[in-house]
Protein backbone atom coordinates (compact mmCIF):
# COMPACT_ATOMS: atom_id res chain seq x y z
CA UNK A 1 0.00 0.00 0.00
CA UNK A 2 1.33 3.43 -0.99
CA UNK A 3 0.34 6.35 1.21
CA UNK A 4 -0.72 9.30 -0.92
CA UNK A 5 0.66 12.61 0.32
CA UNK A 6 -1.56 15.63 0.82
CA UNK A 7 -0.04 18.61 -0.98
CA UNK A 8 -1.45 21.21 1.41
CA UNK A 9 0.06 19.35 4.34
CA UNK A 10 3.42 19.14 2.59
CA UNK A 11 3.23 22.86 1.79
CA UNK A 12 2.67 23.75 5.46
CA UNK A 13 5.61 21.54 6.39
CA UNK A 14 7.70 23.19 3.67
CA UNK A 15 6.84 26.62 5.04
CA UNK A 16 7.94 25.47 8.51
CA UNK A 17 11.22 24.24 6.99
CA UNK A 18 11.93 27.62 5.40
CA UNK A 19 11.13 29.40 8.67
CA UNK A 20 13.34 26.94 10.57
CA UNK A 21 16.21 27.57 8.16
CA UNK A 22 16.03 31.33 8.70
CA UNK A 23 15.85 30.81 12.46
CA UNK A 24 18.83 28.45 12.51
CA UNK A 25 20.87 30.69 10.23
CA UNK A 26 20.35 33.56 12.67
CA UNK A 27 21.38 31.20 15.48
CA UNK A 28 24.57 30.35 13.57
CA UNK A 29 25.30 34.03 12.97
CA UNK A 30 24.91 34.56 16.70
CA UNK A 31 27.37 31.76 17.48
CA UNK A 32 29.79 33.32 14.99
CA UNK A 33 29.35 36.63 16.90
CA UNK A 34 28.08 38.42 13.82
CA UNK A 35 24.90 39.36 15.67
CA UNK A 36 24.11 39.53 19.37
CA UNK A 37 20.82 37.91 20.34
CA UNK A 38 19.57 35.90 23.31
CA UNK A 39 17.99 32.82 21.72
CA UNK A 40 17.25 31.26 25.11
CA UNK A 41 15.32 34.05 26.83
CA UNK A 42 14.29 36.72 24.30
CA UNK A 43 10.58 36.20 23.39
CA UNK A 44 11.35 37.24 19.80
CA UNK A 45 13.27 33.99 19.41
CA UNK A 46 11.65 31.68 21.96
CA UNK A 47 8.18 32.25 20.50
CA UNK A 48 9.47 31.68 16.98
CA UNK A 49 10.89 28.34 18.08
CA UNK A 50 7.57 27.42 19.68
CA UNK A 51 5.64 28.27 16.51
CA UNK A 52 8.05 26.41 14.20
CA UNK A 53 8.05 23.32 16.38
CA UNK A 54 4.26 23.42 16.71
CA UNK A 55 3.87 23.48 12.93
CA UNK A 56 6.13 20.45 12.52
CA UNK A 57 4.35 18.45 15.20
CA UNK A 58 0.87 19.37 13.96
CA UNK A 59 1.92 18.22 10.48
CA UNK A 60 3.42 15.01 11.89
CA UNK A 61 0.19 14.23 13.72
CA UNK A 62 -1.90 15.04 10.65
CA UNK A 63 0.35 12.86 8.54
CA UNK A 64 -0.22 9.96 10.90
CA UNK A 65 -3.97 10.43 10.55
CA UNK A 66 -3.65 10.30 6.75
CA UNK A 67 -1.44 7.21 6.89
CA UNK A 68 -3.78 5.47 9.32
CA UNK A 69 -6.82 6.28 7.14
CA UNK A 70 -5.02 4.90 4.08
CA UNK A 71 -4.17 1.64 5.84
CA UNK A 72 -0.46 2.05 6.58
CA UNK A 73 0.90 -1.23 7.96
CA UNK A 74 3.05 -1.55 11.06
CA UNK A 75 5.95 -2.60 8.80
CA UNK A 76 5.67 0.62 6.80
CA UNK A 77 5.39 2.64 9.99
CA UNK A 78 8.44 0.88 11.47
CA UNK A 79 10.57 1.62 8.41
CA UNK A 80 9.91 5.34 8.69
CA UNK A 81 10.21 5.26 12.48
CA UNK A 82 13.65 3.65 12.29
CA UNK A 83 14.79 6.41 9.94
CA UNK A 84 13.72 9.07 12.44
CA UNK A 85 15.25 7.23 15.41
CA UNK A 86 18.51 6.72 13.51
CA UNK A 87 18.59 10.40 12.55
CA UNK A 88 18.05 11.33 16.20
CA UNK A 89 21.13 9.31 17.08
CA UNK A 90 23.16 11.17 14.46
CA UNK A 91 21.98 14.50 15.87
CA UNK A 92 23.11 13.48 19.35
CA UNK A 93 26.51 12.42 18.05
CA UNK A 94 27.04 15.54 15.95
CA UNK A 95 25.91 17.90 18.72
CA UNK A 96 28.22 16.15 21.19
CA UNK A 97 31.20 17.09 19.02
CA UNK A 98 30.04 20.70 18.68
CA UNK A 99 28.52 21.27 22.13
CA UNK A 100 29.94 18.62 24.51
CA UNK A 101 28.52 20.38 27.57
CA UNK A 102 25.05 20.90 26.11
CA UNK A 103 24.65 18.21 23.47
CA UNK A 104 21.18 17.18 22.29
CA UNK A 105 19.93 14.05 24.01
CA UNK A 106 16.17 14.58 23.62
CA UNK A 107 15.58 17.08 20.86
CA UNK A 108 12.93 17.28 18.17
CA UNK A 109 13.79 14.00 16.43
CA UNK A 110 14.11 12.08 19.69
CA UNK A 111 10.77 13.48 20.82
CA UNK A 112 9.11 12.78 17.48
CA UNK A 113 10.28 9.15 17.51
CA UNK A 114 8.63 8.55 20.89
CA UNK A 115 5.55 10.65 20.11
CA UNK A 116 4.88 9.02 16.74
CA UNK A 117 4.90 5.61 18.39
CA UNK A 118 2.48 6.80 21.08
CA UNK A 119 0.17 8.42 18.53
CA UNK A 120 0.18 5.24 16.46
CA UNK A 121 -0.87 3.25 19.53
CA UNK A 122 -3.56 5.83 20.39
CA UNK A 123 -4.92 6.01 16.84
CA UNK A 124 -8.03 3.91 17.65
CA UNK A 125 -9.26 6.83 19.77
CA UNK A 126 -9.76 8.81 16.56
CA UNK A 127 -10.95 12.38 17.11
CA UNK A 128 -10.98 11.73 20.86
CA UNK A 129 -7.21 12.15 20.67
CA UNK A 130 -7.98 15.87 20.84
CA UNK A 131 -9.10 15.43 24.44
CA UNK A 132 -5.95 13.48 25.24
CA UNK A 133 -3.89 16.24 23.62
CA UNK A 134 -5.53 18.95 25.72
CA UNK A 135 -4.94 16.82 28.84
CA UNK A 136 -1.25 16.44 28.02
CA UNK A 137 -0.82 20.20 27.55
CA UNK A 138 -2.78 20.97 30.71
CA UNK A 139 -0.66 18.50 32.68
CA UNK A 140 2.47 20.32 31.54
CA UNK A 141 1.04 23.67 32.62
CA UNK A 142 0.28 22.54 36.16
CA UNK A 143 3.20 20.12 36.63
CA UNK A 144 5.82 22.74 37.44
CA UNK A 145 3.80 24.16 40.31
CA UNK A 146 2.92 20.72 41.65
CA UNK A 147 6.52 19.50 41.54
CA UNK A 148 7.79 22.74 43.06
CA UNK A 149 5.34 22.15 45.90
CA UNK A 150 7.06 18.84 46.61
CA UNK A 151 4.81 16.36 44.84
CA UNK A 152 7.75 14.52 43.29
CA UNK A 153 9.34 13.96 46.69
CA UNK A 154 6.37 11.80 47.63
CA UNK A 155 7.60 9.25 45.10
CA UNK A 156 11.32 9.90 45.47
CA UNK A 157 11.61 11.02 41.84
CA UNK A 158 13.81 13.70 40.32
CA UNK A 159 11.94 14.98 37.27
CA UNK A 160 14.66 17.58 36.65
CA UNK A 161 17.35 14.90 36.28
CA UNK A 162 18.32 13.64 32.84
CA UNK A 163 16.75 10.26 33.56
CA UNK A 164 13.23 11.78 33.65
CA UNK A 165 13.40 15.31 32.27
CA UNK A 166 12.54 14.00 28.79
CA UNK A 167 8.98 13.77 30.13
CA UNK A 168 8.84 17.56 30.48
CA UNK A 169 7.51 17.63 34.06
CA UNK A 170 10.31 19.94 35.16
CA UNK A 171 10.91 23.01 37.29
CA UNK A 172 14.01 24.20 35.36
CA UNK A 173 15.17 23.83 31.78
CA UNK A 174 18.01 21.38 31.21
CA UNK A 175 21.28 22.51 29.64
CA UNK A 176 20.95 21.26 26.08
CA UNK A 177 20.85 22.82 22.60
CA UNK A 178 17.43 21.37 21.77
CA UNK A 179 14.78 20.05 24.12
CA UNK A 180 11.41 18.66 23.02
CA UNK A 181 9.90 16.64 25.89
CA UNK A 182 6.68 14.64 25.76
CA UNK A 183 4.78 17.17 27.86
CA UNK A 184 3.45 19.38 26.31
CA UNK A 185 4.58 18.47 22.77
CA UNK A 186 2.83 15.10 22.56
CA UNK A 187 -0.37 17.10 23.07
CA UNK A 188 0.37 19.19 19.99
CA UNK A 189 0.92 16.10 17.83
CA UNK A 190 -2.29 14.55 19.14
CA UNK A 191 -4.20 17.71 18.23
CA UNK A 192 -2.78 17.50 14.72
CA UNK A 193 -3.84 13.87 14.47
CA UNK A 194 -7.35 14.55 15.77
CA UNK A 195 -7.78 17.63 13.57
CA UNK A 196 -6.93 15.70 10.41
CA UNK A 197 -9.16 12.82 11.49
CA UNK A 198 -12.03 15.29 11.88
CA UNK A 199 -11.32 16.78 8.44
CA UNK A 200 -11.21 13.37 6.78
CA UNK A 201 -14.44 12.36 8.50
CA UNK A 202 -16.12 15.54 7.29
CA UNK A 203 -14.73 15.28 3.76
CA UNK A 204 -14.07 11.57 3.07
CA UNK A 205 -13.35 12.26 -0.62
CA UNK A 206 -10.86 15.04 0.07
CA UNK A 207 -8.33 15.09 -2.76
CA UNK A 208 -4.62 14.90 -1.85
CA UNK A 209 -3.80 17.12 -4.83
CA UNK A 210 -4.81 20.77 -4.83
CA UNK A 211 -4.26 23.53 -7.38
CA UNK A 212 -1.89 26.15 -6.08
CA UNK A 213 0.54 28.89 -6.94
CA UNK A 214 4.12 28.24 -7.96
CA UNK A 215 5.26 29.06 -4.42
CA UNK A 216 2.72 26.59 -2.99
CA UNK A 217 3.97 23.83 -5.29
CA UNK A 218 7.58 24.60 -4.39
CA UNK A 219 6.83 24.42 -0.66
CA UNK A 220 4.94 21.15 -1.16
CA UNK A 221 7.92 19.62 -2.96
CA UNK A 222 10.24 20.78 -0.19
CA UNK A 223 7.91 19.41 2.48
CA UNK A 224 8.26 15.87 1.13
CA UNK A 225 11.89 15.70 2.23
CA UNK A 226 11.70 17.13 5.74
CA UNK A 227 13.93 14.54 7.45
CA UNK A 228 16.78 14.71 4.93
CA UNK A 229 16.56 18.48 4.85
CA UNK A 230 16.61 18.72 8.64
CA UNK A 231 19.77 16.65 8.85
CA UNK A 232 21.60 18.53 6.09
CA UNK A 233 20.61 22.18 6.39
CA UNK A 234 22.72 23.02 9.45
CA UNK A 235 25.95 21.33 8.26
CA UNK A 236 25.56 23.13 4.92
CA UNK A 237 25.04 26.53 6.53
CA UNK A 238 27.87 26.01 9.01
CA UNK A 239 30.14 24.88 6.19
CA UNK A 240 29.34 27.98 4.15
CA UNK A 241 30.08 30.23 7.12
CA UNK A 242 33.33 28.35 7.74
CA UNK A 243 34.35 28.79 4.08
CA UNK A 244 33.56 32.48 4.42
CA UNK A 245 36.13 32.66 7.20
CA UNK A 246 33.92 32.70 10.26
CA UNK A 247 34.74 30.45 13.23
CA UNK A 248 32.55 29.28 16.10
Amino acid sequence: MTVRRFENLDAIRGFAMVWMTIFHFCFDLNNARLIQQDFYRDPLWTWQRTCILSLFLLCAGAGQAVAQRQGQSWRQFARRWLQIAGAAGLVSLGSWFMFPKSYIYFGVLHGMAVMLLLVRLMAPLGVWCAGAGVLVIATHLIAGSAISAGASSLFGLDFDGRGLNWLGLITRLPITEDYVPLFPWLGVMLLGFAGMQLLLNRFPNLSPKTPGTRAHRALARLGRYSLSYYLLHQPVMLGLLWLAGFRF
